[in-house]
């Protein structure tokens, strides 16, 4: 059975998405193990309550990204991962990190790309008056939120809604495109080469997989 390791910073609702989908079997892996930059995370806790190992690594106790990256390498080597999964993971990581992973490296990022890349999407979409914001599934790359997208999944934006409600929606769909996204790449039906994605042996488009 196919392996996945799963990075995450906080609450880990896409981390328990995927667990649900590996125990139902729409996900035909199971995930090995989940690391955390933050110790107090509470998806480390969803992970051993369902037997997953978790481990947490402080930033604080490195000398730099490089070195805390170096120590996060090892230690998901350990369980030779077919695929590395960020669900929530906040920190940018080092070219090393993803040149270890390339490929078999996979986000959730709560846009649609390749609009707002990094931090408060949500917000933005709200301020600029987008009448649609969504999230997306993308292969990483060294550049910031920006490499091959996989899948997205769009979500209305109605006048008077509050950041709140806005990332329960995109959460909602988040939920159901990444175990998706994840089942095709452990059954090898998607994979990235020459800096796309492809699904079926076919290159997706810039804005990946349309389901119209």
């Amino acid at each position: 059975m196919k392996k996945l390791v799963v990075l995450i910073s906080g609450n880990g609702s896409n981390l328990q998405s995927i667990l649900d989908a590996c125990a139902s079997g729409r996900i035909n892996g199971s995930v090995a193990a989940v690391f955390s930059n933050k110790a107090s995370a509470y998806g480390l806790t969803r992970a051993r309550e369902a037997q997953v190992p978790a481990h947490a690594l402080a930033a604080s106790d490195f000398a730099d990204r490089e070195a805390f990256d170096r120590q996060m390498m090892q230690e998901i080597d350990a369980y030779a991962p077919d695929l590395v999964v960020l669900a929530g993971y906040m920190r940018i990581l080092s070219p090393a990190f993803v040149a270890r992973y390339q490929h078999r490296l996979l986000n959730i990022h709560p846009s649609l790309l390749p609009k707002y890349p990094g931090l408060n999407t949500h917000r933005q979409a709200l301020e600029n008056g987008d009448a649609e914001h969504g999230t997306s599934v993308h292969f990483v790359t060294d550049e910031l939120d920006g490499g091959p997208i996989v899948l997205q999944a769009k979500v209305p934006v109605f006048a008077g809604d509050s950041e709140e409600e806005i990332v329960a929606r995109v959460q909602h769909q988040e939920h159901a495109i990444y175990p998706l996204a994840i089942g095709w790449f452990l059954t090898g039906r998607l994979t990235m080469r020459d800096n796309r994605a492809w699904l079926d042996g076919e290159p997706l488009p810039p804005q990946g997989y349309a389901a119209e």
